[in-house]
């Protein structure tokens, strides 16, 4: 199956959080992960504040950001998106930057994983031919 995954899932993949474990089973489950390039960004923001508050030092921050934007993923230009993402955005009254995940998804025919519950609640009532998984959820057979 092909994955879109967010920053949400693909940090807890190289640093230790609350859904490590489940995030990594899912990785591995997946047969092409996708993002949007804008995930480097956010991976790099999500990796700065670790380091910041201590939780993380600058050197294993910038070796997780290298494994990540190193073909561990395959990222996709956001330019593109930017329409769907607005309107999805408009749609979910939520925040674009956010739904350029779901844009790449419909774009490229693949389900997206989140670790945010609630934008999972909110696509499944209001956009619910967009296959969306929770990374806590069980994985759907479909992808072992």
């Amino acid at each position: 199956m092909r994955l879109v995954v967010d920053a949400s899932v693909v940090i807890p993949c190289f640093v230790p959080e609350r859904f490590s474990e489940a995030a990594r089973g899912w990785v591995l489950a997946a047969d092409v992960l996708l993002a949007p390039e804008l995930l480097s960004l956010e991976c790099a923001n999500a990796l700065w504040k670790k380091a910041r508050r201590g939780e993380l030092a600058l050197h294993d921050a910038r070796g997780a950001l290298e494994r990540i934007v190193g073909g561990f993923i395959e990222l996709r230009p956001s330019t593109s998106l930017a329409s769907t993402a607005l309107e999805l955005g408009t749609k979910l009254d939520h925040p674009a930057y956010d739904c350029v995940y779901m844009a790449l998804a419909e774009a490229e025919s693949a389900a997206f994983l989140t670790a945010d519950r609630k934008l999972v609640d909110l696509v499944l009532a209001n956009r619910p031919s967009l296959r969306t998984y929770w990374v806590a959820q069980e994985i759907p057979k479909v992808l072992h």
